[in-house]
């Protein structure tokens, strides 16, 4: 491979909408109410991906030190166990994902205060110790609880904080189906992986439900993405109801369930992955297109 095609995979495209949705839905339930700035928007949106992508490399680096990451696992190749990376090359990568990161992220605190200084920290932070550290939470089955609290309350509520430097309950309600949904994301990939990461000792949530456990519990996920949505446009103050055009996503939704409480063979639950991203990112898109109509 080139060195560009190594570190895109290395990046893990497939997981970014996870980091790009909720800047879309914060942004967009601010620019309903008359208000947009259009920077903020952008370090918001930058910092946002180059967390995903530090972490997503951090997790290389740190799960092939501790051998999580062996041949027979399911998924595509990780580039610091597969040899085509260099650990230092890949431990390097992470610092200047994040170090863009911070770079982004200066520009927010100086606008709209010094609190979204502590928020980008944690964030880091727990990019960092999701499979990093003396005790990294991944390994503890805790991983899809972090992705929704950072990529879901954390990046919907701050990326409208950044707008309006205001917080309503709106924004926190939002923050659930978009939460739910990049936490699926990691859990198919969890399930997907259950077998090898049980015997190297990473006791992620597949693991520790079972494999059956774990299916129940994305389809619980996706169940309550759904249903949240014509909760906050029954409730919430001046939301359109066009952010209903979510729930046309469920044609998506359906199809995927299926596979992931069906399927357990690599190729199927690597195009379910795939799929959960995308089902993320277009119901995020249609979320945000009727906030905008609000």
């Amino acid at each position: 491979m080139s060195p560009l095609k190594l570190w895109l995979v290395a990046a893990r495209p497939r997981t970014l909408p996870a980091a790009v949705a909720p800047v879309l839905v914060g942004t967009s339930l601010a620019i309903g109410e008359g208000t947009f700035r259009p920077l903020a928007f952008a370090c918001a949106l930058i910092g946002s991906i180059f967390i995903q992508i530090g972490t997503n490399l951090s997790n290389d680096y740190s799960d092939a030190r501790r051998g999580a990451d062996t041949e027979d696992r399911l998924g595509p190749v990780r580039v610091t166990a597969g040899g085509l990376m260099p650990p230092r090359t890949v431990l390097i990568g992470t610092y200047v994902a994040f170090g863009i990161a911070v770079l982004a992220g200066v520009y927010l605190i100086a606008t709209a205060g010094w609190e979204l200084l502590l928020v980008g920290a944690a964030s880091i932070l727990a990019g960092v110790l999701y499979t990093g550290g003396p005790r990294p939470y991944g390994y503890e089955g805790l991983g899809e609880v972090f992705v929704f609290l950072f990529f879901g309350v954390v990046a919907v509520v701050g990326s409208y904080f950044v707008q309006t430097e205001d917080l309503r309950w709106e924004a926190f309600a939002l923050s659930v189906p978009v939460g739910l949904l990049a936490a699926g994301i990691l859990l198919v990939n969890n399930i997907r992986d259950a077998d090898t990461d049980r015997r190297a000792g990473k006791r992620t949530l597949a693991v520790r439900l079972g494999r059956t456990g774990a299916r129940n519990l994305f389809v619980g996920c996706i169940a309550i993405a759904y249903l949240s949505v014509p909760l906050v446009a029954l409730f919430g103050r001046d939301i359109s109801p066009l952010v209903l055009l979510a729930l046309l996503t469920i044609a998506l939704a359906l199809p995927l369930v299926r596979t992931v409480r069906e399927r357990s063979d690599g190729p199927s639950l690597n195009q379910a992955l795939a799929k959960t991203g995308m089902l993320l990112a277009l119901f995020s898109a249609l979320l945000s297109i009727g906030l905008l109509a609000s």
